[in-house]
């Protein structure tokens, strides 16, 4: 089983090395100095204390790689349009291209078994560069949980969490998806297949949708934003009105909102990825965490004042900032 991480950095880089010390047939695509210090020294992880390094193959021209069974997406949402083109070398008859990517996903409408099979999100997949390059029936689902940085360069640092939950878009329970668990198993990561996919991409949506433009408009971090009395209820109404948009979508979520706001208040002094975006300067993840919401709204016809408000705010904060459009 040959598999590609495509994106590694933080969390491809994790999973890169795990899969490495596993003794898959693993390669990653990297960029800048993280490659160039991979290529010299290996892959240095930093997991519970202790440091281990791997050589690995790794690239940045796809090409020389060649076809692969798994290409692991982990760039953010808006990188991958860009390069779909480039990973075309990557992609033979068979290969399941697993979309590893925060927010709502270019493939959502994809077997989902409603009225609405085949819609396309122009925020995410913008000129349908993904439904075209990569085909919708060769997606596996993934939602991401860990937490992990680059230290510096050819050195991933493991902050919290293994569990990458893999889905169909319908939902069943098929031979690659559960070919892909059994690897990522062996590599000492949860991978559990499921069958509800969407429920949990919406989990933990719904706290990226609200905390992360919050947390760039204040600097506040997680402890602060889900606690103070201004903050709270404006991450509050906009997860109410993404919770009426996935309903309608046929979602079920496992807890309310409440418990979900003082779940992210648990995680304690947490700088969010796009505050971290903002600080470093890089471009920020606002289409497929906020603006992608507001389009599944138009979809289903629900209002979402709240969320547009925010978003027109965080979209004008990141063009002041050089990071946005």
């Amino acid at each position: 089983m040959k598999i590609c991480v495509f994106g590694a950095g933080a969390i491809g880089g994790y999973m890169g090395a795990k899969l490495a010390q596993a003794g898959a047939d693993v390669s990653l695509v990297a960029r800048g100095p993280h490659l160039a210090a991979m290529k010299e020294n290996g892959l240095t992880l930093i997991e519970e204390g202790e440091t281990t390094n791997q050589k690995v193959t790794v690239s940045e021209d796809p090409a020389a790689l060649g076809p692969q069974d798994y290409v692991i997406v982990t760039l953010k949402a808006h990188s991958v349009p860009p390069v779909v083109d480039k990973m075309q070398p990557l992609i033979g008859p068979d290969t399941t291209i697993v979309s590893g990517v925060n927010g709502v996903p270019w493939w959502y409408f994809h077997k989902i078994g409603t009225d609405l099979e085949g819609t396309r999100l122009a925020t995410v997949d913008p000129g349908n560069k993904q439904w075209d390059g990569f085909g919708p029936d060769r997606v596996l689902g993934c939602v991401v949980y860990p937490a992990a940085e680059v230290k510096e360069p050819g050195v991933v640092t493991h902050i919290e969490g293994n569990r990458f939950s893999l889905g169909e878009p319908d939902g069943s329970r098929s031979e690659r998806a559960q070919a892909l668990s059994k690897a990522l198993s062996a590599a000492g990561l949860k991978a559990p297949v499921r069958p509800k996919l969407r429920d949990e991409i919406w989990v933990k949506l719904w706290g990226n949708l609200s905390f992360n433009p919050i947390s760039a408009l204040t600097h506040a971090t997680l402890d602060v934003l889900c606690t103070d009395e201004g903050t709270r209820p404006v991450a509050r109404a906009m997860m109410v009105e993404a919770q009426e948009i996935a309903e309608k979508l046929g979602v079920k979520f496992p807890i309310d909102v409440d418990r979900r706001i003082d779940g992210g208040a648990a995680v304690g002094a947490h700088r969010t990825s796009m505050l971290q975006d903002l600080d470093q300067g890089r471009p920020m993840e606002i289409d497929a965490l906020v603006a992608s919401v507001q389009e599944l709204g138009r979809v289903t016809d629900t209002p979402t004042p709240i969320i547009d408000t925010v978003l027109g705010l965080i979209q004008l904060r990141g063009k002041a900032a050089g990071l946005y459009g």
